[in-house]
C-alpha cells in the first residue's frame, strides 16, 4: 500500500530538484562591506590567538581576531610551505615558532613583517593545497575567526600553485602601488579540474510537521517551524553551489510518517539524507549542536532518550510506530557496512565545519537508534541544531545571523564530504 502522502511527496520531489548554474558558495570576492577590518579602517584588528590541528590527511589553521579582516594565501616551494598574510596586529606579542606534530603541517610561525601585517607560515611535511579558507564573524563569546583547511596534493599540483604565486608576486612588483589583501574565500572543490557529470542528490528532512509540532520552547516556539525554515535556507545554499540537486521531504507544515521520510529518500536514490531537529531535555543547561549516525547502542542516556522520543513521533498523529522492535533489529542487521562508514564520514565532515562556527556538545559526533537513519543504502545523518529547553540555544535558533552561520558551515561540510567521495578518501 502506498500512502497518499508518499505519492504526493514523490510528485513533489520530482518537481523540486533544481538545476542552477551558480558559482560555489564561498568562492566570491569579499567586499569591504563583508569584511569589517578593511584597509580603510584606522586600526587593524588584533590577532588574539592562533592554533593548528593536523593529521596526515588534513590540517586546519584557526586565527582568532577581534574583527574580520582581509587575507591572502600563497604557496612556497623552498621550504615547502603555505603562507597566510593578513591585515592585523599582534600588540606586544613576540614572533612565535610552534611545533604542530607529525601531520600534514609540522610547525608554524607567526611574525609581523609590518605594523599592520601578520604573516603565518605553515611548514609542510609534503605537498598540500588549500581546500577552503573563510572568515567568520564574532558571535556570542566566540571571536572573529580566519579558518584555513589544507589537504594533501600531488607534487605536480603543488608546483602549479607555486607558479601561480610567483606570477601574482611578479604582478605586484610591477604595480604602481601595493596590492591590498583581497580576503578571497575559497570553497571545497574550487580547484578541481573536472566536475561530476551527474550531481549528487541531497535530501533534507525537516523533522515533525502538521499535528506533530515537535519540541516546544517556553515562548511557544515549535521545532517543526524552526527546522523547516532552516531546511529552506540550507537548500538554497547548496543549490547555489551548482554542485548538488536538493529536495525536501516537506516544504510546508505537513505531517509525514517516519517510514515515508525514509521511503522518499530511497525511492529517489538520494546520495545523502540529512534529518534536521531542535530537541528539548528536562535539564535546561544542556545545549549545543550535535550530529548523529545510526547505532544500536546510544552514545549516552540522553542520546537514547532523544532517539526514543523521535521514534514515537508517528504516535502523535495517531499512526502506529514504523516497525515493531524485532523488525527494526532486522533492518539494523542488514545495514550495509559501507553505508555506515559513509554516514560516519559525512557526520565527521559536517562537524569539522561546524566546530569553528558554533557551540557544539561535548563529543558532538554521536550515535543513537533513530529510525530515520535506518536506510541500508543511503548515508544518513541527523542534525540536532540545539535545545529549545535552553534559553541561549532558543535565542540562537531565532537569530538570522546564527542560522546563516550554521547553514553556511553545513553547506561547506556537504561539499567536503562529496569531495572525499570523489577522490576516494
Amino acid at each position: 500500500m502506498i500512502f497518499p502522502a508518499v505519492r504526493a511527496r514523490l510528485i513533489f520531489l520530482a518537481l523540486v530538484c533544481v538545476f542552477l548554474n551558480a558559482s560555489l558558495i564561498a568562492a566570491q570576492e569579499v567586499t569591504p562591506a563583508e569584511t569589517a577590518g578593511n584597509t580603510n579602517a584606522a586600526t587593524p584588528p588584533a590577532l588574539l590567538d592562533s592554533r593548528v590541528t593536523a593529521t596526515q590527511d588534513r590540517a586546519r589553521l584557526v586565527l582568532d581576531l577581534t574583527t574580520p579582516t582581509e587575507f591572502a594565501v600563497h604557496t612556497v616551494a623552498d621550504p615547502m610551505s603555505v603562507v597566510v598574510e593578513l591585515r592585523a596586529q599582534t600588540g606586544d606579542a613576540e614572533d612565535t615558532n610552534q611545533p604542530a606534530g607529525d601531520g600534514l603541517i609540522t610547525s608554524y610561525t607567526v611574525d609581523t613583517p609590518g605594523s599592520q601585517r601578520v604573516r603565518v607560515t605553515l611548514s609542510l611535511a609534503g605537498p598540500a593545497q588549500v581546500q577552503q579558507s573563510y572568515i567568520l564573524d564574532a558571535f556570542e563569546d566566540q571571536p572573529a575567526r580566519l579558518v584555513i583547511d589544507l589537504v594533501p596534493d600531488t607534487a605536480e599540483n603543488f608546483a602549479a600553485n607555486v607558479r601561480d604565486t610567483q606570477a601574482e608576486e611578479a604582478e605586484v612588483e610591477t604595480a604602481p602601488t601595493e596590492t591590498a589583501l583581497d580576503g578571497r574565500q575559497t570553497a571545497p572543490g574550487e580547484t578541481a579540474t573536472a566536475t561530476d557529470a551527474v550531481r549528487p542528490l541531497v535530501v533534507i528532512d525537516p523533522g515533525h510537521g502538521g499535528v506533530d509540532g515537535g519540541a516546544r520552547a517556553t515562548n511557544g516556539l515549535e521545532e517543526k517551524n524552526i527546522v523547516l525554515a532552516f531546511a529552506l535556507k540550507l537548500q538554497n545554499l547548496l543549490v547555489e553551489t551548482g554542485r548538488f540537486d536538493v529536495a525536501l521531504t516537506r516544504d510546508t507544515d505537513a505531517f509525514l510518517t517516519l517510514s515515508e521520510r525514509v521511503a522518499l529518500a530511497r525511492q529517489n536514490q538520494a546520495d545523502l539524507f540529512i534529518s534536521l531537529h531542535a530537541d528539548s531535555f528536562d535539564q535546561a543547561d544542556v545545549r549545543g549542536a550535535s550530529i548523529y549516525t545510526r547505532g544500536d547502542l546510544a552514545t549516552s542516556d540522553l542520546d537514547r532518550v532523544l532517539a526514543e522520543n523521535e521514534n514515537r513521533a508517528d504516535l502523535v498523529a495517531g499512526f502506529s510506530p514504523p516497525e515493531d522492535e524485532g523488525a527494526v533489529d532486522v533492518l539494523v542487521d542488514f545495514l550495509a557496512r559501507e553505508t555506515r562508514r559513509q554516514s560516519y564520514l559525512a557526520g565527521q565532515a559536517l562537524i569539522e565545519q561546524l566546530e569553528p562556527s558554533v557551540q557544539l556538545r561535548r563529543f558532538p559526533l554521536r550515535q543513537a537508534d533513530f529510525f530515520v537513519l535506518n536506510s541500508p543504502d543511503i548515508p544518513s545523518v541527523l542534525i540536532e541544531l540545539g535545545f529549545l529547553s535552553n534559553s541561549d540555544d532558543t535565542q540562537n535558533l531565532t537569530t538570522d545571523a546564527w542560522l546563516d552561520r550554521v547553514a553556511a558551515a553545513l553547506a561547506r561540510g556537504v561539499a567536503v564530504y562529496f569531495d572525499g567521495r570523489r577522490t576516494g578518501q
